[in-house]
């Protein structure tokens, strides 16, 4: 039997990858050593909430999600996170933005 559970039955993949290669990302929250990080003991912290870091390489992981492979600048670490893991460090002006109300409600 797998261990594994999907956390949504959402599947980012039919989109692009939210974040860009080089793309500075913040941690949302404290990452810890799931037992995948060698090297590392489990439970180790791997990224701090709030550490800034860049996006390396973009995966994907059960068809379903884009990993992000950040590299963070201040512990140095490596870490594969999930979008829901990750903020962008420089404010988006196209992202979750309700568009301006349009007079009339019609786009001249």
């Amino acid at each position: 039997m797998s261990n594994i559970v999907r956390d949504s039955e959402v599947c980012e993949l039919t989109e692009p990858p939210f974040f860009s290669f080089g793309e500075k990302v913040k941690a949302k929250r404290t990452i810890r050593n799931d037992g995948t990080y060698a090297g590392k003991e489990i439970g180790e912290v791997l990224a701090k909430k709030g550490e800034e870091g860049y996006v390396v390489s973009i995966g994907t992981f059960l068809q379903q999600f884009y990993i992000y492979g950040v590299e963070f600048t201040e512990s140095g670490n490596r870490v594969g996170m999930k979008r829901k893991e990750l903020e962008s460090a420089n404010p988006r002006e196209d992202v979750d933005l309700p568009l301006p109300a349009v007079p009339g409600g019609v786009l001249a």
